[in-house]
């Protein structure tokens, strides 16, 4: 067992937690550093070479701060920056959220499909490659700018107003619905409120059990047996908002968050939302 991994994750802003929430599902006893990028959000209207630099200075903070495995939680940066962080970073595990489209061609390959994703992603090689290859010709492409923006303040008018302009028209012509953009997921419920009863796909899952493969074959999982478990944040006010949370097993979670533009309300608004997501399956 090494008892040092310690797992780095990074987005634009908070909408990686939404990749954290499925990892922490099956890797509950990892020690975590989240660093959400608020200061250069959003990345998806960036040129290339700006977000590389971004993502770069990013991977070295956290190989700082003690990190020994990094994952990108956002799809923008995944799609412009991974092959170039891993050619870099030769010796370290980099792990990137993948396009949920091949997932539509796996589970409803026939259906009407809506993807939902930064201007950034829809235009990157990486998901044209896919899209052109499991491309059904029943797929709709919207790029949403300002979507992330909106999510990351949190005002709930505000999204369903600019869901409701962007997708209000197209109900009942949708069967499934790729979220590709981290931030999105935060937002399916609006989006179901206003498409009807969609399919949802997105990479998280997908990433959290490949990254759990990466760690077993470098022999860096922590111990997997546990009974008992309690999310902790590295904080000066960890009491004060994870008091007497207590999960399904023994392990404490230690979860160290950063924003670039050093906001608290990123901080408290992160970890309600995860305290949200895990209850929910308590």
């Amino acid at each position: 067992m090494n008892t040092k991994i310690k797992i780095g994750i990074f987005d634009s802003g908070i909408g990686g937690i939404t990749v954290l929430k499925e990892i922490i599902k099956i890797l509950p006893n990892e020690q975590y550093v989240y660093y959400s990028d608020s200061k250069n959000n959003p990345y998806g209207d960036k040129p290339k070479e700006e977000i590389k630099k971004i993502c770069d200075k990013i991977c070295r903070h956290l190989l700082q701060k003690g990190c020994n495995v990094i994952v990108i939680a956002c799809n923008t940066a995944s799609a412009v920056s991974a092959k170039f962080l891993r050619n870099k970073y030769k010796d370290i595990p980099i792990i990137a959220i993948e396009p949920a489209y091949k997932m539509v061609h796996d589970y409803a390959p026939n259906g009407r499909t809506l993807v939902m994703a930064t201007q950034g992603t829809i235009k990157s090689e990486k998901f044209n490659l896919l899209f052109k290859k499991y491309n059904n010709h029943k797929t709709k492409l919207l790029a949403c700018s300002g979507l992330a923006d909106i999510i990351e303040e949190g005002d709930n008018q505000k999204i369903v107003k600019y869901l409701e302009e962007e997708i209000g028209n197209l109900r009942g012509q949708v069967d499934n619905v790729v979220l590709g953009c981290t931030h999105y997921p935060l937002v399916q419920n609006e989006i179901t409120q206003i498409l009807g009863n969609v399919k949802f796909f997105n990479g998280a899952t997908g990433l959290a059990v490949h990254l759990k493969d990466v760690l077993k074959k470098n022999n860096l999982l922590e111990n997997e047996v546990v009974e008992k478990n309690i999310l902790e944040k590295e904080s000066p006010k960890k009491n004060e908002i994870l008091e007497n949370i207590q999960m399904k097993n023994d392990t404490k979670i230690k979860i160290e968050f950063e924003d670039s533009s050093k906001d608290k309300k990123k901080e408290q608004r992160f970890f309600d939302l995860l305290l949200v997501k895990f209850r929910k399956n308590i």
